[in-house]
């Protein structure tokens, strides 16, 4: 009897050690490109005048235009046995030309967070974390094929993901049938008021075959904080969507940045793929509410009031032409912003991008962008070309390459 028990005992404890196994994964990316860009403005003017510059610019940014930024991370799971894990992730960026750290000096800016996994029932988390947008949609927009050049007006509709999202809790589950769902909530932390400075997004997608179809919602109430308010370097009272620049600087993010006064913002997102051999062929639709402008007082400058609306339109083709060569385009067909009686901006973009693999880390990519703008923006100027996360163009048109290495480990 006593060996049947000792022998349970050891089973029980054996049981007990392979539940808590556990690991821990060191990963990330390093990527650095030169840039070309033309027509770069060096400073903003009045609205009945026009930006200066028009200068040629050549520079090392780190892979900011790039095909991705510089990065590294932690990620974790440790066994509790019944097919439940405890995981975490910890995720920070950097510059890889001065070692500085992105997102706005945030330590763990990409990502910071920690939760569980279960067999058949998915995740759930908490902490700074994507929204759904970016779990469902940007996946099939590929922009791994013509990098962060190729982003639609100031990423307006965080399908780059630019921006993350504080203080989350947050479901994905896992696929049934090629479906999968998920939903985000964001907790404002305003005492008094528990819908101020609040976010959640929802999402689905279908993959089966060569088909793939993905649709997500955002919603962001005060967005200039809850949405372009999380990272360390955010102000508590300025404008955080950009800049109408001065006489000696530049504007920036001239497509959203008069909208920062709004109440809420919205964005509808939906993308599908269909793979044909070594082919992808992609469209997707992206539609974003600037909703109560003027809600905030010392933010609406311009004096703006109601509502008004960006979308964006985009096509794309990708061929992986060898196993080591790929190459891409797309087009995005911008339009919107009118606020009373000024009229939409509208922004044209063509993209091309190509990628060789030296080795299953390495590759080297080139890509380029041209964009031409119209109308009038929300700053109430005549609207300027920008690229991606370069300085605007101080004319309607402007032209893009980088060409970098990146590596994986």
């Amino acid at each position: 009897m006593k060996k049947i028990l000792f022998a349970f005992g050891v089973s029980s404890l054996l049981a007990g050690t392979a539940s808590a196994q556990s690991s821990v994964t060191l990963y990330g990316i390093v990527t650095g490109n030169v840039t070309y860009s033309n027509n770069a403005q060096t400073a903003a003017t009045s609205a009945s005048g026009k930006p200066k510059g028009g200068a040629q610019v050549a520079q090392l940014d780190g892979g900011s235009s790039g095909l991705s930024s510089s990065r590294w991370g932690l990620t974790g799971a440790e066994d509790l046995g019944g097919g439940l894990k405890a995981i975490f992730k910890l995720e920070s960026g950097f510059s890889v030309n001065s070692g500085a750290l992105g997102q706005g000096g945030t330590e763990f800016g990409r990502q910071a967070w920690v939760g569980f996994s279960a067999d058949k029932y998915g995740t759930f988390t908490l902490g700074r974390q994507a929204d759904t947008s970016v779990e469902f949609i940007s996946p099939l927009l590929a922009g791994w094929y013509w990098g962060n050049l190729a982003i639609h007006p100031a990423d307006y509709d965080n399908l780059n993901f630019t921006h993350r999202i504080n203080n989350t809790v947050k479901y994905l589950s896992d696929s049934f049938g090629g479906f999968r769902f998920g939903a985000l909530y964001s907790l404002g932390g305003v005492a008094g008021n528990v819908t101020q400075n609040q976010f959640w997004s929802t999402g689905l997608s279908y993959t089966g075959g060569g088909f793939a179809f993905a649709a997500s919602i955002i919603n962001a109430r005060n967005p200039n904080s809850s949405l372009y308010g999380t990272n360390a370097n955010a102000s508590a009272t300025g404008n955080n969507l950009g800049s109408a620049g001065s006489a000696t600087a530049a504007e920036s993010n001239p497509a959203i940045a008069g909208f920062a006064s709004a109440h809420t913002q919205q964005t509808v997102s939906v993308a599908t793929t269909y793979t044909a051999g070594g082919a992808i062929f992609g469209a997707a639709y992206s539609n974003t509410q600037f909703r109560g402008l003027g809600s905030n007082a010392s933010l609406n400058t311009l004096n703006y009031s109601g509502s008004t609306t960006l979308s964006t339109v985009s096509a794309s083709l990708r061929y992986q032409a060898t196993p080591y060569l790929r190459f891409g385009t797309s087009f995005d067909y911008t339009q919107g912003g009118s606020v009373g009686s000024k009229g939409n901006a509208k922004y044209e973009q063509f993209n091309l991008g190509s990628a060789y693999s030296l080795s299953k880390a390495t590759e080297l990519y080139l890509t380029g962008a041209f964009q031409h703008a119209s109308g009038t923006d929300s700053l109430g100027r005549p609207a300027v070309a920008a690229i991606g996360y370069l300085t605007p163009s101080a004319t309607d048109k402007q032209v893009a390459v980088s060409a970098g290495l990146k590596h994986l480990f």
